[in-house]
């Protein structure tokens, strides 16, 4: 059995890669009772979570992660993770700060996201 923090680094590093080359493939990460807040808008669901993410205006993106924090959460075997890092956006050479953070929960052998929190970091 992995320890929490191989799992999450392995979740994130899936994740983002994911994210980076086809938004549409991190369905199976998330279930109907998923929530998701990007920035002040907030999702519920396989559906509203996916159309979120494919309709965000850019066509190209590279996530670069600063950090990763992770600790069990309860004697369910859930996983809370917290990543900061930067965006680069298309072609910009100005990489936008981001914090993200997860609450991977076990299901089958793997994990799925129930909570996703995301927010640009403005400095």
């Amino acid at each position: 059995m992995s320890s929490f923090v191989e799992v999450a680094t392995q979740f994130a590093e899936y994740y983002y890669n994911t994210f980076d080359s086809d938004r549409s493939g991190l369905a199976p990460l998330y279930r109907e009772s998923s929530f998701m807040t990007f920035e002040t808008n907030q999702h519920q669901g396989v559906k509203p979570i996916i159309e979120k993410l494919t309709s965000l205006p850019f066509a190209k993106v590279a996530h670069r992660i600063t950090t990763l924090d992770a600790q069990p959460a309860g004697a369910s075997g859930s996983i809370i993770v917290l990543v900061t890092g930067e965006l680069l956006i298309d072609d910009s050479e100005h990489p936008q700060r981001y914090s993200q953070s997860f609450h991977l929960v076990p299901e089958a052998g793997s994990y799925y996201v129930l909570n996703d929190i995301f927010r640009l970091v403005y400095a």
